[in-house]
């Protein structure tokens, strides 16, 4: 009987990853034919003869080597923020005694219930009050603030799976606030870090609503950009367009797959300790 369950449970599962896999797989089929090919009556077909040259036209008219500098010169640092400060935020608010405690970690998950549409008016006042709007430093405010609240409720049930001894007794030692944090807590939370980091910057590399409200110029505009910009420019060229699409989507793609268990670990441990 438990053998059975088993099978149907793997069964089940290769399906749902089949499904997942497949639109990639489509994705990609469709990405080194020709046009005409694409509207053959076939779902899913490998051409003989692939045309390489629609990832280079991608790469090149769409200008994904602009885009991916503006996205990760916005994304690093938005991850850098979205890590470190919710980890100071978790850590003082679940092992650190103060009389505001409660209300501010109240604040931190109330944070989780605020959509990003309802704020993108309110922050366009702001950012161009302070001359943040077309600016990198604006989106990666916006960024990181969308961030820490389901970062810290990570890093929280993290914190709250280790024992207060280990820094007790490195208090007694002598050792600071920064000591204990740098050298004792955060590697072992190191799969905090892998989770928030990833997750930051999967959500982050094709947002596109912030973006398109507080960057203008074309010189800084982040990857998501390339494809609306590349289906206008070939807009007949839909082989080329595909190609486009998977060269943008692939790097994240990858992130993920490689980091995994990472991503699983961080996760499981916040949900269950948060």
């Amino acid at each position: 009987m438990v053998k059975s369950k088993n099978v149907v449970t793997a069964v089940v599962l290769i399906i749902i990853a089949l499904l997942q896999i497949f639109p990639l797989v489509w994705l990609f089929s469709y990405s080194i034919k020709t046009s005409g090919d694409v509207f053959g009556p076939e779902l899913l077909s490998f051409t003989a003869h692939p045309h390489w040259e629609n990832y280079r036209k991608a790469f090149v008219d769409g200008r994904i080597g602009l885009y991916l500098f503006n996205t990760l010169s916005i994304i690093i640092p938005s991850v850098i923020i979205s890590t470190l400060v919710p980890f100071c935020m978790a850590y003082a608010c679940t092992r650190m005694e103060w009389k505001l405690k409660k209300a501010v970690w109240f604040v931190i998950v109330i944070g989780l219930t605020i959509p990003i549409h309802t704020t993108l008016l309110p922050n366009f006042i702001w950012f161009k009050f302070f001359g943040l709007i077309d600016s990198r430093i604006g989106l990666i405010i916006a960024y990181s603030a969308f961030s820490i609240s389901f970062n810290a409720i990570i890093f929280s049930g993290l914190l709250q799976s280790i024992p207060k001894s280990m820094e007790e007794s490195a208090f007694l030692d002598g050792a600071g606030y920064f000591t204990v944090l740098s050298q004792i807590i955060a590697p072992m939370t190191a799969t905090g870090f892998a989770t928030t980091g990833i997750q930051t910057f999967l959500s982050h590399w094709n947002e596109f609503i912030m973006a398109n409200t507080y960057i203008s110029s074309e010189i800084k505009r982040t990857l998501p950009f390339s494809i609306i910009r590349f289906q206008g420019q070939y807009s007949a060229d839909y082989a080329a367009q595909f190609a486009c699409m998977l060269l943008v989507a692939l790097p994240p793609l990858i992130l993920y797959f490689v980091f995994n268990k990472w991503i699983l670990a961080g996760v499981g441990a916040g949900a269950v300790k948060g």
